[in-house]
């Protein structure tokens, strides 16, 4: 398997693994047009568009775009999504680990993240009130996660906001 960053010819292929990954069988998930509306934003950061590749083909992507924590950078993490027949052989795992080490080589200061704190918790990520960060909506309560970096500082804390593309989900 290889890590990399998405290229112009992996957009198509990225979106098809959101679409698959989170299909319940009505319509469209949200991942898909989302993804879609995140690549039109000045908060579309390419460093941050990573694809997992087997034998060619790509099995998963995660993508962290723009946020900001009180007006400061930041980044929120979503979607990430692995193949259906794929999932549970490390792929998910694999992209995570790959955008942490991206985020501390580009100098980021934190990650943050709406998910399953038994999941994401493997990766470092803790409930983002415990650092000073609060969410977007705060009946996230410990779903909503952060992971300081290296570069994390006083200037970290508050409100998160997504890019905008995230406000118009449907609950």
């Amino acid at each position: 398997m290889i890590i990399r960053r998405e290229t112009p010819a992996d957009v198509a292929a990225a979106r098809a693994v959101q679409s698959a990954a989170f299909d319940k069988g009505a319509g469209e998930p949200v991942e898909a047009p989302l993804l879609d509306a995140l690549r039109a934003t000045p908060d579309w950061l390419p460093p941050f568009s990573l694809v997992a590749e087997i034998d060619g083909v790509i099995v998963g992507h995660n993508v962290c775009t723009r946020g900001f924590i009180d007006g400061h950078p930041a980044l929120g993490l979503g979607p990430i999504g692995v193949q259906p027949a794929r999932q549970r052989d490390g792929i998910g795992h694999a992209l995570m680990h790959a955008m942490i080490g991206a985020a501390e080589a580009l100098e980021e200061p934190v990650i943050c993240l709406l998910g399953s704190p038994a999941y994401y918790s493997r990766f470092g990520f803790v409930a983002a009130s415990t650092v000073g960060i609060e969410a977007p909506d705060p009946l996230w309560g410990d779903y909503f996660q952060a992971l300081p970096l290296s570069a994390f500082n006083e200037r970290c804390v508050g409100r998160f906001q997504y890019s905008a593309p995230f406000n118009d989900i449907d609950d």
